[in-house]
């Protein structure tokens, strides 16, 4: 596992967040014990969430809990229905004496509304202060969420990108293999070609290579059976034999030698056989007879 990924992940915000599911936040909680460098960033991240939710903790305005009450005991007295006189006109007035005995209870008003206890000034303050931290835990949740769904999705288009990259790519070289495999049909089934056996010699009796050679149009091309590797630094070196005189016809690419593709090589105006010798890459002006691999006659 890659730690360092692991960290950047974004998995241990959301251990801290409380949005994993139980399954995962075992693992998560599993890898912190293996990991001291995951346990540390974890722990990092759950004090800078608590530090970040207290640093913007709102603190209610000082006549809050006043507005309230005021508000409330409006409430209660429109809410409370007037008294009704009894339909055979006596009064409900209770005698004084009983009136004295039935004062009005702890937080009655003087028309008679009766008000409810509120809880005391602390405690309302510290519901009031938590439901305000709450809400911006819960807008800092969403904020985090956000930035990391960002993130994620900035990911997955970038990943998204290089797929469609490498498949552009992969396109293009089937493109071209195409194209180089009609090219090497073409030159296979033209009569105009002629093809040239080239055989071992002493020093590679097993090598085998074919030349195709068109001399209406002068083109050559390679085809290579079976040719041993050349050491470092060295490469494989055609050439055309006029009347006896060595010409250039280029040197082999890998994939020619290992006998993965037909190569062109360069135009040979006349020849009347083909030779193939080792020199150092990128080829020399004259052939080392020395290291002839393959010859063989129109």
């Amino acid at each position: 596992m890659n730690i360092q990924e692991y960290i950047e992940s974004g998995i241990l915000e959301e251990y801290a967040l409380g949005v994993l599911s139980e399954v995962e936040r075992a693992e998560v909680e599993r890898i912190a014990r293996q990991h001291p460098e995951v346990d540390r960033e974890l722990q990092n991240v759950v004090r800078a969430l608590d530090a970040y939710a207290e640093a913007h903790a709102v603190t209610p305005p000082a006549d809050l809990r006043e507005r309230v009450l005021q508000g409330w005991q409006q409430a209660i007295r429109e809410t409370t229905p007037a008294a009704t006189p009894p339909a055979n006109g006596t009064s409900t007035t209770p005698p004084p004496m009983m009136a004295s005995a039935a004062a009005p209870a702890a937080g009655a008003t003087p028309d008679g509304a009766v008000v409810r206890q509120l809880p005391a000034q602390e405690s309302n303050g510290g519901r009031t202060r938590w439901l305000i931290a709450a809400s911006v835990a819960l807008l800092m949740l969403s904020a985090l969420g956000n930035f990391m769904l960002y993130n994620r999705l900035k990911e997955t288009e970038a990943n998204l990108e290089v797929a469609q990259t490498e498949q552009s790519r992969y396109a293009a070289t089937q493109k071209a293999a195409l194209n180089e495999r009609d090219q090497q049909l073409r030159v296979l089934r033209n009569e105009a070609f002629r093809a040239v056996e080239l055989k071992g010699t002493p020093k590679a009796p097993q090598a085998l290579a074919r030349v195709y050679y068109n001399p209406q149009t002068k083109a050559v091309y390679v085809d290579v059976r079976n040719l041993p590797a050349p050491p470092a630094g060295k490469q494989y070196q055609l050439w055309a034999l006029d009347n006896g005189k060595p010409v250039d016809a280029g040197v082999l690419a890998a994939a020619t030698t290992a006998g993965d593709s037909i190569q062109q090589m360069k135009d040979i105006a006349s020849a009347q056989a083909f030779a193939m010798t080792v020199e150092d890459e990128g080829g020399v002006a004259s052939p080392t007879l020395s290291t002839m691999t393959v010859i063989g006659n129109l």
